[in-house]
């Protein structure tokens, strides 16, 4: 179980993700730094315990249209190796004491945990209180499993998202732009094997539900936009 430790990061997460953000193919923003405020997520649990799990739902506002982000992340007591390029950077915890931010696409804890959350093998847990379940998030897994093999590595990014390769021919599919999912559109969409579904907040207040992740057959980066 994570637990959730109250205390300060130096520099924060958004301090971290205003630099980080523009540097991404998907980031919908103009030239000019962001304005995040956090809107959301959840987190998963490590099997091990020596790995953080989150996934941060954030709101840019620096813009004529206020445009909001998936963000996976993953925290680490020591570098990961071989994931240079997927640093998001590194932090000040004021228990744990430095942690290294990660992309957790690139990640293969949070890889192998997101697989396990679309098969119905773990839960999704508040992003806040330690050892309370995200009542919010929800998933669903038809197909064979998304169980992540050797050859599940490589995470992808495009203008699109993430994609990241899945046994038997499918692909996890990351919606890093979130949008709201029409009333009268299901969840998930009839053409995908599995998915995760959570909420956020607007910056009006309001709540919006729409679809975090798809597994589909396939590889296409264009599809289940």
């Amino acid at each position: 179980m994570a637990v959730i430790h109250r205390t300060v990061l130096e520099p924060t997460k958004l301090e971290l993700l205003t630099s980080w953000l523009p540097t991404r193919p998907w980031y919908a923003g103009g030239t000019g730094a962001p304005e995040l405020a956090k809107a959301g997520g959840f987190r998963l649990d490590d099997p091990e315990g020596e790995v953080g799990i989150e996934f941060l739902v954030v709101t840019d506002t620096s813009g004529g249209r206020p445009v909001t982000y998936l963000v996976p992340l993953t925290y680490r007591g020591a570098p990961l190796e071989g994931a240079e390029h997927a640093l998001v950077g590194i932090m000040e915890h004021g228990v744990l004491g430095r942690r290294w931010a990660y992309d957790g696409c690139h990640d293969p804890v949070l890889v192998a945990q997101l697989a396990a959350l679309i098969e119905g093998r773990v839960q999704a847990q508040d992003q806040n209180t330690s050892d309370v379940p995200d009542r919010e998030v929800t998933r669903s897994c038809t197909g064979d499993g998304a169980t992540p093999t050797d050859s599940m590595a490589g995470a992808v990014d495009d203008p699109q998202g993430t994609g990241l390769p899945a046994p038997r021919g499918t692909t996890l599919r990351l919606h890093r732009v979130l949008r709201p999912a029409p009333d009268n559109e299901p969840l998930p969409p009839a053409q995908t094997v599995g998915h995760v579904a959570g909420s956020w907040a607007l910056p009006d207040g309001t709540r919006a539900r729409g679809l975090f992740v798809v597994l589909h057959n396939g590889a296409s980066p264009a599809e289940h936009r």
